[in-house]
């Protein structure tokens, strides 16, 4: 349920009768041929359709994260730490406030790994909410689905490949990328990172059946909405 759907009313009396809601976050960043926004699209989805049977609000998708690796590839957002964690902290803040104490923040993106430090540290601050962290992808279930698949799935190829993250103009490659030197590309600045991803894919097959895909896709939702049904600790009054 998309709180663009809902008016302050609906989101009222949804934290009156539930206090669970979920914050996705993602990135805008190069994803090869792929759209710069698959990570806060693949996020906000996974999480809109795991809620779905369940009638539990899913805030507005944060675009933005922390990808300076990518920084010298057009197009790519990137926000300093210390931002990105000032807004989460203000969105949980604003969370609190309207009601809700049980909240899944569904990450579509590796470089946000922070923002799991500082849920801990909210929970410690406010002591009345609960917060999950949620790597959507590479959840326990999910993670094990994608390595049946192909262990190779990573950044910007097959594994971010879905129907709804691909673009009509740019087809996928033919075939497969070498894997490139993660530890080299790591210890790079963005403009020599560049000349050793190319085209941004981490290496593997570009694209792979869309039932497969599928298969996994349905592995995630399941997962989040596991999350989200919990267990959750009980804390403090409503």
């Amino acid at each position: 349920m998309k709180v663009a759907e809902m008016n302050w009313r609906d989101v009222e009396a949804s934290a009156a009768r539930d206090p669970r809601c979920v914050l996705p976050i993602g990135s805008t960043e190069q994803h090869a041929q792929l759209s710069l926004c698959v990570d806060l699209i693949l996020a906000e989805k996974v999480a809109v359709d795991a809620t779905n049977p369940l009638d539990i609000p899913v805030f507005p998708v944060m675009p933005y994260g922390l990808a300076p690796y990518f920084n010298a590839y057009p197009g790519t957002i990137c926000l300093r730490v210390e931002t990105l964690m000032a807004v989460v902290r203000d969105v949980i803040a604003s969370l609190r406030r309207s009601g809700f104490r049980q909240i899944l923040i569904v990450n579509g993106h590796g470089g946000n790994n922070p923002v799991g430090a500082l849920a801990q540290e909210l929970m410690a601050e406010y002591g009345d909410i609960s917060i999950k962290f949620h790597n959507w992808w590479n959840a326990p279930k999910t993670w094990a689905k994608a390595q049946a698949i192909d262990k190779t799935g990573s950044h910007a190829n097959w594994m971010e490949n879905f129907p709804w993250t691909r673009l009509a103009h740019a087809p996928a490659p033919e075939g497969e990328k070498p894997v490139v030197d993660m530890n080299l590309m790591k210890a790079s600045p963005p403009d020599v990172a560049r000349e050793i991803l190319g085209d941004g894919a981490f290496g593997g097959p570009w694209q792979r059946p869309d039932d497969e895909m599928l298969a996994l896709w349905e592995v995630g939702v399941m997962e989040v909405r596991e999350a989200l049904e919990g267990p959750w600790p009980t804390i403090g009054d409503r």
